[in-house]
């Protein structure tokens, strides 16, 4: 009997995908077990990757499409479709991500998520009925508004004048006109993939915790902030819903108060969401030995990234898991008590991060190969048999 290992990285952010980051560890493990039986299951958590762990993994197909991007200009996006012809993948990063943004140009002011939700509205014109948005990696603090008057909403001042996008004119918001917001948003399951649990405002809100990456100087952040609190406002008066504490409100700049509140939408764990989509279960019954892996390790992965949410569910299924990352942070350790069974950085010797960035796939291999040897010495792993 033979050894079934379930391969299941998540991408080398700004390097490799997830699937090509899979096949590599899967060179290592065939040269390390000739034998092994491999499944790879490359996965995301709702950030960079996600369609394409998705797509790929579901024998789907892209799209791409000309968007507003988040300063206004228009950009050519990519977004994808399952195989089951019925759901629809978007990373929100595409349209309104921050990598978008010269970082002399950051500022989240006046970023906006309109983009975004040209996607949406691309989406169910082709028909889709299901639709995930992955949010993570955005430039945005928008709280989805753009995204909504892509959409159809008005955002209109006290003067009955449509607001311009961008946060910061959230603050003069007095009514939201959702009269001519698309109607088969009320016919559609919308679904905010995000690996986040942060409200929309306050000292753990989108603007303080995530607005600094973005651009937000101390005094941006405090004004962007009651910006979001005046949106929060408004919508529980026009629309009936409080959004400012809800947990996941605050992801990508609040867009998951957005899509709350416009277009109906539930927000889940993006691994948790993705392992299901991709049946990753199926792949762990019989399993001798799960290898995740992502580009760095630290006490962040805890909070339900990928190598963990895939760990969680590998030990449900009393399979182990080990993680090749590449490199090792502040807090790592703290994965061992997170269903992680052991870490390995991939790197084989001193080198500068370019040059780790040209080696990956090739590092990849040899950390898999070499955890795969340590394992089989002294614990019967041969695995199996």
């Amino acid at each position: 009997m033979s050894d079934k290992i379930v391969i299941a990285p998540q991408g080398f952010k700004g390097n490799i995908s997830a699937i090509v980051a899979a096949r590599a560890i899967e060179r290592g493990v065939k040269r390390a077990l000739p034998d092994a039986e491999t499944v790879l299951a490359p996965v995301a958590d709702g950030g960079d990757g996600t369609v394409d762990a998705l797509v790929s993994g579901s024998g789907g197909r892209m799209f791409r499409k000309i968007v507003t991007g988040p300063l206004g200009k228009p950009l050519e996006a990519s977004w994808g479709a399952m195989g089951d012809g019925q759901t629809a993948v978007i990373e929100m990063a595409q349209a309104s991500g921050l990598a978008l943004v010269p970082p002399r140009r950051r500022d989240p002011r006046i970023t906006s998520t309109r983009g975004t939700g040209e996607i949406i509205s691309e989406a169910l014109d082709r028909g889709f009925n299901r639709i995930i948005v992955g949010l993570g990696g955005s430039a945005t603090n928008d709280a989805g508004a753009g995204m909504a008057a892509a959409l159809g909403a008005i955002f209109l001042d006290a003067q009955g004048v449509p607001l311009p996008d961008g946060g910061a004119s959230l603050a003069r918001l007095e009514h939201i006109d959702v009269s001519g917001l698309d109607h088969r948003l009320a016919e559609s399951t919308v679904i905010g993939a995000t690996d986040v649990t942060n409200p929309l405002c306050g000292p753990t809100g989108a603007s303080a915790i995530y607005g600094p990456q973005k651009g937000a100087t101390p005094e941006i952040v405090a004004e962007l902030d009651d910006a979001l609190g005046n949106f929060a406002r408004v919508v529980e008066r026009d629309l009936g819903l409080e959004v400012s504490e809800l947990p996941g409100a605050g992801a990508a700049g609040g867009l998951g108060a957005g899509l709350m509140a416009f277009a109906g939408g539930e927000l889940r764990s993006g691994i948790d969401m993705v392992c299901e989509a991709l049946g990753i279960d199926t792949h762990l019954e019989g399993a001798t030995l799960v290898i995740t892996g992502e580009g760095g390790a630290d006490r962040s992965t805890v909070f339900n990234k990928a190598p963990v949410g895939v760990a969680r569910r590998a030990a449900g299924f009393g399979v182990p898991t080990i993680l090749l990352a590449g490199s090792l942070g502040h807090g790592h350790e703290e994965l061992y008590q997170h269903a992680i069974s052991g870490i390995m950085c991939i790197s084989d010797r001193p080198m500068t991060f370019e040059q780790s960035l040209r080696r990956t796939e090739e590092l990849l291999e040899g950390a898999a190969e070499r955890a795969l040897r340590l394992m089989m010495t002294g614990s019967g792993l041969g695995l199996v048999g």
